[in-house]
């Protein structure tokens, strides 16, 4: 891992070696939330992030107290170092990881793989769900330098901020405004908001899932016009999962300091009313 800039991932092999550490606390956190009760990482907490990690009122996500509460009932202190993993090439995982970096919770890592490559090693799994003590778990106020808001957003337009948008080039073209099965997080309009360079997330990743080398990453998003272009990037996607990942590529992995993730995406920007919207690739 010498090249990345942070030591923030951890190898499968490296994680069943520590399944019995109690200083650690592993965590799974899918796209489809039913993955968890078919199958685990022995010990392994299931977080859902739809009911568990958002508000259920309005459309956000928990605040300071109510995420310190979620982490510290499921046995989880701010002396544990939290392993992430998930599905979907760690979509979640990795959303939930700069959810609590915003939080202040530095000691956290990502599996560098999905759950599918720890099973596909034939690791062990398990349908248990552990049960362990509860705790306390103290959430630090927001860190708003890796959050974007859609002022902030609109004011990039205006300076010269990178943008990036790590949707499918069907969603950043216009031609699809809702994935399939995701209506209830679709836009009113199609397309990508102005200036933005056009970088899936999943060109990060090789074909199991493990990130690609950091000079791969940084040829990467050169190339594009991400890196190299301003002082600052904000990622977004359609509702900030996969915006999370690739600002965990850009701020944890290649060291770029001011990266920041707009996790309003264009489920936000996509119906708000009288802000600039292009099509086309």
């Amino acid at each position: 891992m010498a090249d990345y800039a942070s030591d923030v991932l951890v190898e499968t092999q490296w994680v069943e070696d520590h399944l019995d550490d109690d200083s650690i606390r592993i965590v799974e956190v899918d796209e489809n939330p039913g993955l968890y009760a078919e199958a685990h990482i022995p010990g392994a907490i299931g977080f859902d992030w739809k009911t568990d990690l958002q508000d259920q009122v309005k459309r956000d996500f928990l605040g300071p107290e109510e995420f310190g509460a979620l982490f510290g009932g499921r046995g989880i202190s701010n002396d544990h170092t939290i392993v992430l993993y998930g599905d979907r090439n760690n979509w979640f995982a990795a959303y939930t990881y700069w959810y609590l970096k915003y939080y202040g919770h530095h000691n956290v890592k990502l599996m560098n793989g999905p759950r599918e490559k720890w099973i596909a090693e034939g690791r062990a799994t398990s349908t248990d769900v552990p049960r362990y003590e509860a705790t306390t778990f103290q959430a630090q106020p927001g860190d708003e330098s890796i959050r974007a808001k859609r002022d902030e957003v609109a004011a990039a337009l205006e300076d010269g901020r990178s943008l990036v948008d790590v949707r499918s080039p069907q969603e950043f073209s216009g031609e699809l405004i809702a994935m399939a099965g995701y209506e209830q997080e679709g836009a009113q309009r199609g397309g990508h908001i102005p200036g933005a360079k056009s970088v899936p997330w999943a060109q990060a990743v090789t074909e199991d899932g493990t990130f690609k080398s950091a000079d791969e990453l940084r040829e990467l998003y050169t190339s594009k016009g991400v890196l190299g272009a301003s002082d600052e990037v904000i990622a977004y996607c359609r509702i900030g999962e996969r915006s999370a990942h690739t600002w965990f590529v850009l701020h944890e992995l290649l060291g770029e300091a001011n990266v920041k993730n707009y996790d309003g995406s264009w489920t936000e920007w996509g119906n708000l009313v009288n802000v600039p919207v292009e099509k086309g690739a």
